[in-house]
């Protein structure tokens, strides 16, 4: 039976990690609504740090993600038993570097060559939501290292993640705002980043797809 299961998660395991990933998008704010105590977004983030090693780790020159996912579990089982806040920006920034190479190993994934699949739509979804991730993740660590960088004095890794996906989406609300000149250059960076990764990822899909029909049809 477990092998069973196994066999199914390794086909569908870029599924498995988008759910993981909306279920942090668009359930953890509602879940710190009922439990405010609870910091739900930071254990969502780490089942996607381990969901995503899971399932980059099957691609070629990715075992580098189990070191970093180990450092990162180890990192915090300290945190939690010593009770201090010193080790939050290491273990910020050991997630950001496997937040980051993650999105690099899903979004290759999804460009390269081969037929045109539910696990390849789902891996380029990967990379679009994990890369709002990093992003939001990276914004709150720029919060707490200087608190001018935004109109909110106090950017919690909610609003910072909130302000990720309205730049990557270019909605461009203006409730929060970059003021620093740091924070307004990743801002670019992600909102054309975004755009220009859709782009390129559209193209290179119906490139694909129509290899894929020219060869059906052959």
């Amino acid at each position: 039976m477990l092998t069973a299961i196994a066999e199914g998660y390794r086909r569908r395991r870029f599924a498995w990690l988008f759910c993981s990933l909306i279920l942090t998008v668009g359930v953890s704010p509602g879940l710190r609504t009922i439990a405010p105590r609870v910091n739900v977004i930071e254990l969502f983030l780490a089942v996607n740090l381990i969901a995503a090693v899971a399932t980059v780790g099957r691609e070629h020159g990715a075992a580098w993600m189990l070191w970093i996912s180990g450092a990162f579990v180890a990192l915090r089982a300290v945190q939690a038993l010593l009770g201090t806040s010193g080790l939050i920006p290491l273990t910020q920034g050991v997630w950001l570097t496997g937040g980051v190479l993650a999105t690099l190993a899903t979004a290759r994934h999804a460009f390269r060559s081969g037929d045109v699949d539910g696990e390849r739509i789902y891996s380029a979804l990967d990379a679009y939501l994990l890369a709002g991730l990093v992003f939001g993740v990276g914004y709150w660590v720029l919060g707490q290292l200087d608190p001018a960088a935004f109109n909110e004095a106090e950017l919690s890794l909610a609003r910072a993640t909130y302000f990720s996906f309205v730049t990557i989406a270019t909605l461009g609300y203006g409730d929060v705002v970059p003021r620093s000149e740091l924070a307004q250059s990743l801002a670019i960076v992600e909102a054309v980043g975004g755009q220009m990764y859709l782009a390129v990822l559209v193209a290179r899909l119906v490139s694909l797809y129509s290899r894929q029909a020219e060869r059906g049809a052959a």
